[in-house]
């Protein structure tokens, strides 16, 4: 099983990076493969409307959005980490899921989403609740742990001393495993829930 962690940080090894691999320690105990795709520092462009991905099957914009979506595809598991600046995700790691999201035609049916958020203070729970809704207009089943998936830090290093953080992570990395694991067993014996013919109702006609 794999496991594809998205770090939304422009610090590659900041307070976001240590809650992604306090989950990647337990991951590797449960025999779940990871890897942290490094976002929060590249030159990624929001969506622009085009609807050009509807033709091609990928975004027109031909970076790590494009790159990443295979992998995207063949992982059992989505891992969003965002830093919080302004009671938000990175407006970077934004436009990067905004365009993963929509621009990928693969069916996501029950891949595995848990959010990870890091702040000085305030402002994790709303970009929790941000995160989370990419997965669940996806047929996304969430990971939760024991307590929201939050950790607090400023400076890098300081998240490791949120003792309740990092144990937050071991806990959702370790429901996300079983979660993924019972998944895999009910495809097998059930497959995937039966779909319906999409209904898309205009509020203005």
């Amino acid at each position: 099983m794999k496991v594809l962690m998205l770090n939304g940080s422009p610090h590659a090894e900041g307070n976001t990076y240590a809650a992604l691999h306090e989950m990647e320690k337990i991951f590797a105990e449960q025999g779940v493969g990871t890897e942290i795709i490094q976002v929060g520092r590249e030159a990624i462009r929001g969506c622009v409307a085009c609807g050009a991905c509807a033709k091609k099957g990928k975004c027109a914009f031909d970076d790590l959005v494009n790159e990443t979506a295979p992998k995207f595809e063949a992982c059992d598991g989505l891992v969003i980490g965002s830093p919080v600046y302004y009671a938000s995700a990175n407006g970077t790691l934004i436009s990067f899921v905004d365009r993963l999201f929509y621009s990928t035609p693969f069916d996501k049916t029950m891949k595995v989403g848990a959010s990870v958020v890091a702040a000085r203070r305030g402002g994790l729970s709303a970009t929790f609740d941000e995160l989370n809704k990419y997965f669940t207009i996806s047929g996304m089943p969430v990971a939760s742990s024991h307590y929201w998936n939050s950790i607090h830090g400023r400076t890098p290093g300081e998240a490791e001393q949120d003792k309740e953080g990092m144990q937050t992570m071991r806990s959702l990395a370790r429901n996300m495993a079983f979660l993924m694991k019972s998944i895999a067993l009910g495809k097998e014996k059930f497959g995937l829930p039966e779909k319906e013919e999409r209904i898309a109702t205009n509020f203005i006609r």
